[in-house]
C-alpha cells in the first residue's frame, strides 16, 4: 500500500452565506480512531442539512469537523484497531456526521455499509443519508404498520424518492406531495400511489378524499411551519406525524383539539447528532431488511445530476433551486 499524502482537497465553508463561500481548500488529512476506518472518498451526496450548515443553521456536533458532507462511497485505506468487519480495500458506503466533502473521510466502522451489488460509486453515495433517515422514521419512529398509509411531503426529493421506493417495496400506500406536474408524474412512476401538485391542489383536502374521508396514518413532513395545521386536517385517528425539518419555518399556530380528542402524535428527528449506537442499529437493519432490494433492482437511487468537488457551490445552488428530482452528488477522487 502506497503511503499516506499529509493533505487532502476539502471544501470549507470560509463563512456563514450563500454557496459562494464553499471554497476548494487544502486540509490535514483525518486519522481513524480505534473504532473508525478512513475512507476515501469517490463521490458523496449532497443534502438540505448541508445547505443549513453552510448558512449558520445547523453547527456541526461538538467533535465533528466543520467540512460539510454526511454521506459518502469510497475505499477504505486504513482501519482502526476495534474494527473488525472491515478491511483495508473494501468498498463501502457511509453515513457520516460530517467532512464528506474531501478526498477522505473517516467513519465509524459500525456506520458503513457494502456498496450493493450493480451500483456505482456515484450512486452508492447517494443512499445513506436518505436510507437511514427514512428507515428510522418511517418504519421506527412512526411504525407504519401494513395496511396502513402514509403522506410525505418533498416527494420528488431525495428523501421523498427513497420513502416511495420504500414504502412500495414494503407494500405501504404512499402519497407525496409535489412542486409540479413533471415532479409529480416521476413520483408516481417510482410507485406513488398518488403525487399532489401542491401547488394547484389544497393537499389536505385531496388526501381526504382520496382516503375516503379516512386520512392518512403517518406523514413524514419536511416542511413544519404553516402545514402543520392542514397536516393534521388529513391525519387519521391515532395517526402520527414525523417532523424531520422545517423548511417553512419553526414557528406555528395549531388547534390543539383534534389532537385530544383524535388521540394524534406529533414527534419529530434529526439523525446528526444521534449516537453511534442508535445509527448502527438502522444501518443493521438496512442491511438486513432493505440492503437486497438495490441488489435485485427492486428500487434504484435516481440521480440528477453529478458535479466535481469544487463545483461544490453549483450544487448548492441547484438544490436551493428545487428544480432536482432525486440526488445530487459530488464526483470526489477519481478510481
Amino acid at each position: 500500500m502506497h503511503s499516506l499524502p499529509d493533505s487532502m482537497h476539502a471544501i470549507a465553508i470560509t463563512e456563514p452565506g450563500s454557496p459562494e463561500v464553499l471554497k476548494l481548500t487544502q486540509r490535514p488529512l483525518p486519522h481513524a480512531k480505534e473504532d473508525e476506518v478512513l475512507i476515501k472518498v469517490y463521490a458523496a451526496g449532497i443534502n438540505r442539512p448541508d445547505m443549513m450548515q453552510r448558512a449558520g443553521l445547523y453547527p456541526p456536533p461538538p467533535g465533528v469537523t466543520d467540512i460539510p458532507g454526511l454521506e459518502v462511497s469510497g475505499v477504505i485505506i486504513s482501519v482502526g484497531d476495534r474494527v473488525n468487519d472491515w478491511q483495508i480495500g473494501d468498498s463501502v458506503c457511509a453515513l457520516v456526521a460530517g467532512g464528506g466533502y474531501a478526498e477522505y473521510v473517516t467513519a465509524p466502522g459500525s456506520q458503513c455499509l457494502p456498496i450493493p451489488r450493480g451500483l456505482t460509486f456515484r450512486e452508492a453515495a447517494s443512499i445513506p443519508e436518505t436510507y437511514f433517515t427514512v428507515w428510522s422514521n418511517v418504519f421506527d419512529r412512526a411504525q407504519l404498520a401494513e395496511k396502513e398509509s402514509i403522506l410525505v411531503h418533498g416527494g420528488s426529493s431525495g428523501i421523498g424518492t427513497t420513502a416511495i421506493q420504500l414504502c412500495r417495496a414494503f407494500g405501504r400506500k404512499i402519497f407525496v406531495t409535489a412542486g409540479s406536474d413533471e415532479k409529480c408524474r416521476t413520483c408516481e412512476t417510482i410507485g406513488a400511489s398518488k403525487a399532489i401538485n401542491y401547488r394547484s391542489e389544497d393537499f389536505s383536502e385531496r388526501i381526504m378524499a382520496l382516503t375516503d374521508n379516512k386520512g392518512v396514518d403517518v406523514i413524514i413532513d419536511m416542511v413544519a411551519g404553516d402545514y402543520t395545521q392542514p397536516n393534521l386536517k388529513c391525519l387519521a385517528d391515532d395517526g402520527r406525524i414525523v417532523i424531520i425539518a422545517f423548511l417553512g419555518g419553526v414557528k406555528t399556530n395549531i388547534n390543539m383539539t383534534d389532537i385530544l380528542r383524535r388521540r394524534l402524535t406529533i414527534t419529530g428527528s434529526t439523525l446528526r447528532p444521534r449516537s453511534t449506537e442508535f445509527k448502527a442499529n438502522i444501518a443493521l437493519s438496512l442491511r438486513n431488511k432493505v440492503w437486497p432490494l438495490p441488489e435485485s433492482k427492486a428500487i434504484e437511487p435516481l440521480i440528477f445530476r453529478s458535479f466535481p468537488l469544487g463545483h461544490a457551490a453549483d450544487a448548492h445552488r441547484l438544490m436551493e433551486s428545487s428544480q432536482h428530482i432525486g440526488k445530487i452528488t459530488l464526483d470526489v477522487c477519481d478510481h
